[in-house]
């Protein structure tokens, strides 16, 4: 836009000269670099302050499926890349030996507690002994919460997908064993139930982001489309500025001024469930410093959205 600006001007000034309106002296022959300073440090720069522009990145949650018990896999009904809701049926496990256990213990329980009635009723006629029951209800107690687990067991043998969203790289196949390990997920989930967009802005442009402020904000996946939102927040913490413990002292590294990020919502909300999670973009965000300026980042915003169809980058 600077360039625009220059060369708008450079135009007016060679018809100026040419038409003799203007003397072409030395002022006249320095002022291109006089208006480019102009523009420089009295636009262009302080429009950084007051509204930065930085590129924008469409996040989702992943969930890594481990599935709570082990055995092999009877039926996989999804299909990659299609939409699920919260609930469905991701993958079966074989369930034969969970209800064999469950049975088993159901079956424990209901002789213990006969017996139970039974230590109960001899108590009541003063023949039977108060540590008899007491003992056969802690033996009623203690298969009930047996019971209790393995019932849970046989419910997880069917994997449900934890929100909406979508099974994506999807390997799992019948056949299969799996195992309740978490160092070993069987599929990756992502959930569609959030959408984030990640706005990095560079620090020295940061200082008057707030919540709230309007942004607007064009994608690689729709070219030539504008889009409006706001702030939501800025992230306080980046990995740059992260320590953890460790037994060793500090390490000195080169300290570079890395950009800040900064979280906004579309208004579009339709829009933005249909956005892949990795669609990349430009956002600019219109603070209440230099309003002056938000006119041309508007211009310079919507010109990457038209560039979008042949940029690639």
């Amino acid at each position: 836009m600077i360039v625009v600006l220059l060369n708008v001007y450079l135009a007016i000034l060679f018809i100026l000269v040419k038409t003799k309106l203007v003397p072409w002296n030395l002022f006249w022959k320095v002022s291109p670099v006089l208006v480019f300073l102009l523009l420089l440090f009295g636009l262009f720069v302080p429009m950084n302050w007051g509204a930065p522009q930085g590129p924008a990145l469409v996040v989702r949650y992943a969930v890594s499926i481990v599935p709570d018990v082990a055995g092999e896999v009877l039926d996989v009904p999804v299909e990659p890349n299609t939409p699920l809701k919260a609930g469905d049926v991701l993958f079966r496990i074989d369930p034969a030996p969970y209800e064999s256990q469950a049975n088993a213990l159901a079956a424990q329980l209901k002789l213990q507690e006969t017996r139970l009635a039974q230590m109960t009723h001899l108590q009541t006629t003063g023949t039977g002994r108060s540590f008899d029951v007491e003992q056969r209800q802690a033996e009623v107690d203690q298969l009930k919460a047996q019971l209790d687990g393995a019932k849970w067991n046989l419910d997880k043998t069917v994997v449900r997908a934890p929100a909406d969203g979508y099974v994506t790289n999807l390997a799992l196949r019948k056949g299969a064993r799996v195992a309740n390990l978490p160092l070993t997920p069987v599929m990756a989930f992502i959930d569609t139930s959030e959408t984030m967009i990640a706005v990095e802005i560079p620090q020295i442009d940061a200082r008057y982001v707030e919540p709230g402020q309007k942004v607007e904000l064009t994608f690689k996946f729709m070219p030539g489309h504008v889009y409006t939102g706001k702030v939501e927040t800025i992230l306080q913490a980046i990995a740059s500025g992260q320590t953890q413990t460790s037994g060793t002292a500090v390490v000195p590294k080169a300290i570079q001024s890395a950009p800040f990020v900064v979280r906004v919502k579309l208004d579009d909300e339709a829009f933005a469930t249909r956005l892949p999670a990795g669609s990349t973009g430009d956002a600019a965000i219109f603070t209440e410093h230099v309003k002056e300026a938000h006119v041309i980042r508007r211009v310079l915003l919507r010109q990457i959205a038209i560039l979008n169809y042949v940029n690639p980058f």
